[in-house]
């Protein structure tokens, strides 16, 4: 085999891609050259997975110019690994990193003449399957998709680029989450311990970041070279798929994706789901325990059935949560998240790599209804909450060492197989520390096997403190909340 591919052209550089599918690089170099020397490879793979494959693989050379890696066909070339469930299915390991931040540098730079724009409209992405233990050039690659940004998604990464500059011109690069953006996100670098980096406007020096597309939009990336069916694909010859969307492309030219959200449901302000659902011809039950949710979703779009089915949430990873508070400022329930996946806490060492790190850092929607006085007749058996309030949110850097630790001491019972309820020292609610574990499920059959002795265990769940949700709602109220709320 031949390196017989053009540099100037990208579909020529995506399609000579085939030659690495389900092989290691090793294996693909050795089909072009099998005199190579695969010691060299093996010693040389500190920079990186997708730095290898340019080199032995492309047989070009490596450049540290702010362009893309092939620069005459303006294609950035980028590894991502890949993980299996027990289920044998193909999951997104981690987001893909794409540029490094600068903070000093970047506040003077426009989302057109950035390196990240450079380099990554046009990026050719090679899947491989994360493997304990193998060296990179053992790896095997499995699919190769070139993923062009365009249309509303890049005009949200545009809107995600100049949130996050605007915070760091705002002498903020200390508090950067990535929960602040939709798509593309400014992720943690480097180890604890790290030396901190200087900003512009702020004496604070703040952790190490770099621009990444949020695992959340590499799911997507996945999703559409599965549904493919094929090994290789490619968005850039097709047109944008038709899926349910939230929000136009025209819309998103003229106001953020949030703040239309925002509009279309503070439309309803002070109305509660029954005079909400009655306007948008909704027939809904006080017998139905997702009926504030329901609301919610058809105000947002007409026949939407999950949060998750609308495009931007998906791709965003946006979690939407519908909170009732009442009269006196305090909330009933606490919030459940999805059920912990033991396997997954098993297998990830870093906090920053696991599935909690990426709920609390997240974007939040959190669409707030208050109780209030009613003695209408049908409110007799039901407390009248009205719609009051939508809050996005993101977990203050503060409150994310307190998340750190609640994983962590999940991690530990774990490891030390404690997970049934007589053993484990999971949080509970009564520990007051924002954050604990219990089921969601009602019923004892609901199980899973324990990863370290295969026993059957309890089904449990990540939740949030209800005092935890009342603190996030009195910070976004700000003075409105003791002068909303009685008894605050």
């Amino acid at each position: 085999m031949d390196r017989d591919y053009n540099p100037q052209s990208a579909q020529s550089i995506f399609h000579f891609s085939y030659g690495l599918l389900h092989k290691s690089l090793a294996e693909a170099v050795m089909a072009i050259d099998p005199n190579i020397n695969l010691e060299n490879i093996a010693n040389k793979g500190k920079g990186g997975l997708g730095q290898l494959v340019e080199k032995y693989f492309y047989g070009y050379d490596l450049n540290s110019n702010p362009e893309a890696d092939f620069p005459e066909a303006g294609v950035e070339l980028k590894t991502t690994p890949l993980k299996k469930n027990v289920k044998g299915e193909f999951l997104i390991k981690e987001r893909l990193v794409c540029d490094m931040i600068d903070f000093c540098e970047i506040v003077n730079v426009s989302f057109e003449e950035s390196a990240f724009y450079k380099k990554c409209v046009l990026m050719l992405i090679l899947f491989y399957l994360h493997a304990q233990g193998k060296s990179l050039h053992e790896l095997e690659f499995l699919f190769s998709v070139l993923w062009k940004l365009k249309d509303k998604d890049l005009l949200i990464i545009k809107h995600d680029y100049e949130i996050i500059v605007g915070k760091i011109k705002a002498g903020k690069a200390h508090e950067l989450s990535e929960g602040d953006t939709m798509y593309l996100g400014a992720c943690r670098k480097g180890q604890k311990g790290d030396a901190l980096r200087r900003q512009p406007f702020s004496d604070i020096c703040a952790p190490k970041r770099a621009f990444a597309l949020k695992p959340a939009y590499m799911r997507t990336i996945l999703e559409f070279i599965l549904a493919s069916g094929k090994d290789m694909a490619t968005n850039t010859d097709i047109p944008t798929l038709e899926e349910m969307e939230l929000v136009s492309k025209e819309e998103l030219e003229t106001s953020s994706f949030e703040d239309i959200l925002i509009s279309r449901i503070m439309k309803f302000k002070g109305l509660d789901y029954k005079q909400i659902a009655k306007s948008l011809d909704l027939e809904i039950s006080s017998g139905d325990k997702s009926r504030y949710a329901r609301t919610v979703k058809e105000v947002l779009l007409k026949g939407l059935k999950d949060f998750e089915d609308a495009e931007e949430f998906r791709k965003a990873g946006i979690i939407v949560k519908t909170v009732r508070v009442e009269t006196n400022g305090n909330i009933k329930e606490s919030m459940s998240f999805e059920n912990i996946d033991y396997d997954e806490v098993l297998e990830v060492e870093e906090w920053t790599e696991s599935r909690w790190y990426e709920i609390v850092t997240s974007r939040f929607m959190f669409v707030v209804f208050r109780a209030i006085s009613s003695n209408l007749h049908e409110w007799r058996n039901e407390t009248r909450y009205v719609l009051d309030k939508v809050i996005f949110w993101t977990m203050p850097v503060e409150d994310l060492s307190n998340a750190e630790m609640y994983w962590e001491n999940i991690r530990m019972n774990v490891l030390s197989d404690t997970l049934q309820d007589a053993d484990n020292s999971f949080w509970k609610l009564a520990d007051n520390r924002d954050f604990h574990v219990r089921p969601k499920a009602q019923t004892s059959k609901d199980k899973y096997l324990s990863p370290i002795s295969n026993k059957e265990i309890p089904k449990k769940a990540y939740w949030f403190n209800r005092g935890y949700v009342k603190k996030i709602l009195q910070r976004a109220y700000g003075t409105e909340w003791g002068k909303i709320f009685e008894n605050h």
